[in-house]
């Protein structure tokens, strides 16, 4: 018997998006009696999110499904401080042209999970720049500033883990808490925005938000935060060995978005179904008990399921038949993730480890090196020993191209022009 009697939080809970909430009892009462409001904010720090956003995502899109209006907020005012929570150090400062250049690039995602428009559920895409970069310093500290306690704010754990750390806390990183509580107080009087949600190590920003909207006269407002994900082994979501699980499919292709979820430890299979896909939870629990080989077409159900949310599902497809083709049958498939190389280029010979870190199958010559050593590198198929070797015109293959492979799971197509 779940404890919640409204859809949206009862969805949260039996999926798993749920760590903390405010006031469970009252924020259950809200969303099953009227039309809620609420947002997760996001910051700008690059062009794409990555794959460790994706929960808060999702938490939107059911807010959506589940009849209520949800606000993605994008940090063009808090992106030029920078959140300080947890962090070791602080982060690069970026100029108003690069933040506004990374909001533009990172919205485009969006609308594969929310319906955006003017009804009373379409979801809103709001920039906080609208209101904080045209703040009146000396009003907002006695407006706003006046209700923060000092000390209170130095108990916070995001704070206290940076007062211990070389890298000191900057006065303009201390800020961001009281910016991000404004938001939420100026999103409740302009939208009614009454919850606020992210990961777990936002809990003590969003209860700041709470406590100076009661002190500046809002509703009730809530908090409600979901735990921060990683893997079975310990891995943290949204990073891979090549790097970040880039959202935006200009900075990571459907092919190897769809392989990361293929890759997926076998411990996590149910719990990133729940999390990551719209699967039914008896379907969800009918695939959880196959065990065996068949957890392996789980995998591929998973990572397709995930993969046809962001970029589609004819995509999503296409992607699962590459890896079928190429894993299965060892056939070549113009699907693989390709670079392209000068003929001349290739005529005169190109160093494999050159060609390696070319292909972004290695970040160095030395990264590369030591994959050649480890017996992973195959040139068209063939397992290549020697580091030295020249790749040439004459490793084109009757399809005209290179298959140039890391291992079993990697392949990149070179293709010369």
């Amino acid at each position: 018997m779940t404890k919640f009697k409204s859809d949206f939080l009862r969805a949260l809970d039996e999926r798993g998006f749920i760590h903390q909430v405010s006031d469970e009892a009252g924020l259950d009462e809200l969303f099953a009696k009227e039309t809620v409001t609420a947002y997760i904010g996001f910051d700008p720090t690059a062009p794409s999110l990555h794959a460790g956003g994706l929960i808060q995502i999702m938490m939107l899109h059911w807010m959506q499904q589940t009849g209520h209006q949800p606000i993605s907020l994008m940090g063009g005012g808090t992106g030029m401080v920078g959140d300080p929570s947890f962090k070791d150090d602080a982060r690069q400062l970026m100029t108003v042209d690069t933040i506004e250049s990374n909001i533009a690039s990172i919205k485009r995602v969006f609308s594969n999970y929310l319906s955006y428009g003017d009804g009373p559920r379409d979801a809103k895409m709001i920039n906080n720049g609208d209101w904080l970069r045209d703040l009146n310093y000396l009003e907002f500290l006695r407006d706003v500033g006046r209700h923060f306690s000092v000390n209170r704010m130095l108990s916070f754990d995001s704070v206290k883990t940076r007062l211990d750390r070389e890298q000191s806390l900057s006065f303009l990183e201390f800020n961001y808490m009281i910016l991000q509580a404004y938001d939420f107080v100026e999103l409740n009087k302009r939208y009614g925005c009454r919850l606020q949600m992210g990961g777990s190590d936002q809990w003590g920003n969003i209860v700041n938000g709470i406590d100076l909207g009661h002190r500046m006269g809002t509703p009730q407002l809530y908090a409600l935060t979901s735990p921060l994900l990683t893997t079975s082994s310990g891995a943290k979501m949204g990073k891979s060995l090549n790097g970040a699980v880039w959202l935006n499919p200009d900075m990571l292709s459907a092919y190897d978005f769809w392989q990361y979820w293929r890759n997926t430890e076998d411990a996590d299979v149910s719990r990133f179904l729940k999390l990551y896909t719209t699967l039914s939870m008896d379907e969800i629990a009918r695939l959880s008990a196959l065990g065996g080989s068949e957890i392996n077409e789980v995998k591929k159900i998973l990572a397709t399921e995930v993969t046809a949310m962001l970029h589609g599902r004819e995509n999503a497809e296409q992607a699962a038949e590459t890896a079928r083709k190429t894993f299965e049958e060892g056939a070549l498939s113009d699907n693989l993730p390709t670079i392209e190389v000068a003929k001349n280029e290739l005529e005169a010979g190109i160093g494999l480890l050159a060609l390696i870190v070319k292909a972004g199958l290695a970040t160095s010559n030395g990264e590369a090196r030591r994959h050649i050593q480890g017996g992973a590198v195959k040139i068209n198929d063939t397992g290549v020993s020697d580091e030295k070797m020249v790749v040439g015109t004459g490793e084109v293959t009757a399809d005209g191209v290179i298959k140039l492979s890391l291992g079993k799971k990697k392949h990149i197509l070179v293709r010369p022009v």
